[in-house]
């Protein structure tokens, strides 16, 4: 019997323009937590989806306990007891918890679903693993993180042995996953064995017993977590030293480029303010980091000032202009860039090159249209000139489609797009969700840059450690209400995330 319950052995993988996999070869021990760890576009998420099903390799094996396995789609990995979460959820939004869980699993009487026993199981599952889901909620009405744990259910429902996680930390609050790991932890304990993809060093020292690292599609080595230092993983990663603290002097905020008053927004399917009275104000040459547990309000918050959704009473003000029912492109052409928190829903357009998706917010300016007609080589031409300045890596260049490149690489083009812009403002939601260090590392060095070239920056952010590090001022949100005004010198994560939680209020004034 083999000691690897799975062994990809010298696969290779290749898309047009690029090896995403080249002659790489990975191996689980049964009970393990291993896990993956690259830049983005090292190839992790395509091994993984080759090992999935999802991709069939060029070339390499597949063995499951010494036996050699095909895996020609997710059917064949779920009947071999493969599980996976990927980093963009796999949900019918208007579908119900437990509808998703059960979908190609389910139990039918007579041609009618019976859903007693799968509700029964799910609920069961649910608090077992201290996943606290209701089966009854639709996804299009619960939060990211929640939505992640639907995900986890599903690879519990279908009793998979084999577990990959896929970013599975990029969406959740510090509580989430604290909770997570001890469930990851829990799941390993009881026999299952975890591969687990990330680019977050702690949570790698924390769960996983090894760790295989992968640079620009290649194998770079295979090492023990507890013997190797997290400076030692992010040179093996990136191929250089990586600075992993913000280095940043102190800020020398002017005048007020941004303000709300009385913000307020009602969700209208159950009546509750879910953004109550937020008052903010953004000078000059600071990072105001707006911290929350998700689900406070944040989205509704961010969706009422850029003109995704109107509030219900208030104002927003942009270098002092009231702009509180301008539209979206008034607030864009007047000095408004926005990282939305949502990349596929409100960032891209996946299905359009990477060029088009670089002009988005100006593709009416006369640099790039004349006459209503697009001036095609000027779209290209800048796009290549923002793909080099921001070291968006994508295999055929302006003409990738957005959506074959890598999560990273996505977020990297937005960034890109609303930076360029020059805005006077910019409003970043988790602009670093599922990065890895050397991108986290170069976007926080441009956040800040911003700031010292005079810029406003609102900063949206689940990440207590890119709180503390980016921000000059803390506003702490809670149930919809700014709860608290902090200094992140003076205050330690401890204490911001009692705030989150709120089991403290401070006044702001």
């Amino acid at each position: 019997m083999s000691e690897y319950i799975i062994e990809m052995c010298n696969i290779t993988k290749e898309f047009p323009g690029i090896i995403a996999n080249d002659d790489i070869t990975l191996q689980l021990k049964k009970g393990e937590i291993h896990a993956l760890l690259g830049e983005n576009g090292a190839g992790k998420s395509t091994l993984m989806s080759v090992l999935f099903g999802l991709y069939q390799p060029e070339k390499g094996v597949i063995k499951k306990n010494g036996e050699v396995v095909q895996i020609k789609d997710p059917n064949d990995a779920n009947d071999l007891g493969i599980g996976m979460v990927h980093q963009h959820f796999k949900l019918v939004h208007n579908f119900t918890v437990l509808q998703n869980i059960v979908l190609g699993m389910e139990t039918t009487s007579h041609g009618f679903l019976k859903m007693d026993e799968a509700r029964k199981k799910v609920v069961t599952l649910s608090e077992q693993y201290g996943l606290r889901v209701d089966p009854d909620a639709l996804i299009e009405n619960i939060t990211v993180g929640m939505q992640q744990r639907v995900e986890i259910l599903k690879m519990l429902y279908r009793d998979n042995e084999i577990l990959i996680f896929d970013e599975p930390t990029a969406v959740l609050t510090p509580q989430e996953i604290e909770e997570l790991m001890k469930i990851m932890k829990g799941l390993a304990a009881e026999g299952k064995s975890i591969l687990f993809i990330t680019h977050k060093l702690n949570e790698i020292k924390e769960v996983a017993d090894r760790c295989t690292v992968l640079r620009k599609g290649k194998y770079i080595g295979t090492i023990d977590v507890s013997g190797v230092s997290k400076e030692e993983m992010s040179e093996m990663m990136v191929g250089r030293k990586v600075e992993l603290k913000v280095e940043k002097g102190p800020a020398h905020p002017t005048d007020v480029v941004f303000e709300t008053e009385g913000l307020t927004v009602i969700n209208k399917d159950h009546g509750k303010k879910v953004v109550n009275g937020v008052s903010l104000k953004v000078r000059r040459g600071e990072i105001v980091c707006v911290a929350g547990i998700d689900g406070n309000g944040q989205t509704e918050l961010v969706q009422a000032i850029t003109g995704l959704m109107k509030p219900d009473s208030g104002t927003v003000r942009l270098k002092g202009e009231d702009v509180t029912h301008s539209s979206i492109r008034h607030k864009n052409t007047h000095g408004l860039g926005h990282i939305p928190e949502d990349r596929h829903k409100h960032g891209l357009v996946l299905d359009y090159p990477l060029a088009y998706n670089l002009v988005l917010q100006s593709y009416f300016e006369p640099e790039f249209c004349s006459g209503g007609f697009l001036k095609y080589d000027k779209i290209f031409q800048y796009g290549d000139k923002l793909i080099e300045k921001y070291d968006i890596r994508s295999g055929q260049g302006g003409r990738t489609t957005a959506r074959s490149m890598s999560g990273g690489n996505q977020q990297k083009a937005i960034v890109a797009r609303e930076i360029d812009r020059d805005p006077d403002l910019l409003i970043a939601v988790q602009p670093t969700r599922g990065l890895d260090v050397g991108a986290i590392e170069y976007i926080h060095h441009q956040l800040v840059a911003e700031r010292d070239n005079g810029k406003g920056i609102l900063l949206v952010s689940l990440e207590l450690d890119e709180v503390m590090n980016l921000a000059d001022r803390i506003l702490v949100i809670y149930e919809g209400e700014i709860v608290a005004e902090l200094d992140p010198r003076q205050v330690t994560v401890q204490e911001l995330g009692l705030y989150m939680a709120g089991s403290k209020r401070k006044a702001v004034g």
